[in-house]
């Protein structure tokens, strides 16, 4: 990427480039924050998007991320945001535009009433109850690895795992698990067209208008979260755009997000592999790991786009009202000024203070369930399988993500039992 560390601060000069979807950024971006965080205040950049640049600023530092998290004046309304982001796009982008009315963007009271309504049927006993679910269902795919196989354990543990679990939560048929994977690789490809993107959405939103109506047609009573968002226990309710946003939000990002954390776990853990060694010795560490993986290797990269309401603060630095802010929470998450040795990893770590799921009326809803997943999966893994081993060099291995997720392409290992 071209240097950012002159970049105009003052709101009123020009831009640096930042090529946030380039192959180095993508590789490591830990050393481009780096150099971010050794000036002051946030970057006036050009940031690369899927389908466009957009003039926006960037913030790196933790503590200002953290408090940013949770500052109303940055609102996440899709309402207000499509002539913000058509006035500071460096292109015309062609094709029809993606709105969501999820809780993820959306203010309050809006937010509130959606978060409300969603958290009474998402309930802290639904997630826990599917704990035995969820192992059963490690156990079930990970009995079909071959001891000393080679796999790529992307595909066949970090992506099979989370897609089954958020399918049976939603009450979603595992046949169309698929369909439903193949059209959200869509929507997180660089490679993908934004008119490509746009059916993949509507694709994905026609099944489950359809899944609904078939769920209201027959009367069906399974103890799904699809169900109980259409019959809710009181007279609040969601409306069909609402609705279909919600279950479009969790199915894709509430399995987009684990894959991630489960695959770079066990990445990291191979990297190093004396903290592997002190994980398969003590297995009350498992949680504890799990934060520091997600501080570690955030699952997801930036915040999703927020947009200044009126001036803010940011350091030294007063960014005008109508500008478009992202929030970057793998460098806030590898910051000294909150973690010391940030870029080393250990699982003793007190790193409950991560940012991964974000912070503030928009911390993830689906965290608990994240964790839960990454604990059992970690823990089946190293009872079923003691000695892992790589099966190609670590550093020729690729990362992959959109602007907000970051995973690996692939993790060839063999597991030996």
């Amino acid at each position: 990427m071209t240097d950012s560390t002159g970049a105009d601060t003052s709101g009123t000069g020009t831009f640096a480039e930042a090529d946030l979807l380039s192959w180095d950024f993508i590789q490591d971006p830990y050393l481009t924050y780096r150099e971010m965080r050794a000036g002051t205040g946030p970057r006036r950049l050009v940031i690369k998007t899927l389908s466009t640049g957009l003039h926006a600023w960037l913030v790196t530092e933790y503590s200002d991320v953290r408090r940013l998290l949770a500052d109303p004046r940055l609102s996440k309304a899709a309402v207000g945001a499509a002539p913000i982001i058509a006035k500071h796009s460096t292109v015309d982008v062609p094709g029809e535009s993606i709105t969501s009315e999820s809780m993820l963007f959306s203010d309050p009271p809006q937010h509130s009433r959606l978060r409300r309504m969603f958290s009474r049927a998402f309930t802290m006993r639904r997630t826990e109850d599917l704990r035995t679910r969820i192992e059963e269902i490690a156990d079930q795919l990970l009995g079909s690895v071959p001891s000393g196989a080679e796999i790529d354990l992307v595909e066949s543990v970090a992506m099979a795992i989370p897609i089954a679990v958020i399918g049976e939560l939603l009450g979603v048929p595992r046949a169309a698990h698929h369909d439903l994977r193949r059209r959200n690789r869509t929507l997180t490809s660089v490679d993908s067209a934004p008119s490509e993107k746009y059916r993949a959405y509507m694709a994905s939103l026609e099944y489950f208008r359809s899944l609904i109506a078939e769920k209201v047609r027959s009367h069906d009573t399974a103890d799904d979260l699809i169900n109980a968002m259409i019959n809710p226990d009181n007279e609040e309710r969601f409306d069909e755009s609402e609705l279909l946003s919600t279950i479009f939000l969790m199915m894709n990002a509430g399995y987009e997000t684990t894959a991630n954390l489960i695959s770079s776990s066990v990445y990291a853990l191979l990297k190093h592999p004396e903290q592997l060694a002190l994980l398969r010795g003590d297995a009350t560490l498992i949680p504890n790991a799990v934060e520091e993986f997600l501080r570690y290797e955030s699952p997801l990269n930036l915040s999703t786009l927020r947009y200044t309401t009126e001036p803010v603060e940011i350091g030294d630095t007063v960014v005008p009202a109508g500008e478009v802010v992202f929030l970057a929470l793998c460098s806030a998450n590898r910051d000294p000024d909150r973690f010391a040795e940030p870029d080393r990893l250990d699982i003793r770590r007190n790193a409950a203070t991560h940012l991964a799921f974000g912070h503030g009326i928009h911390h993830c809803v689906g965290a608990p369930l994240a964790r839960l997943e990454g604990e059992i999966v970690l823990a089946r893994l190293l009872d079923k399988f003691p000695r892992w081993e790589a099966a190609e060099p670590l550093d020729r291995l690729s990362w992959r993500y959109t602007l907000q997720f970051r995973g690996l392409e692939r993790l060839p290992v063999r597991l030996h039992a």
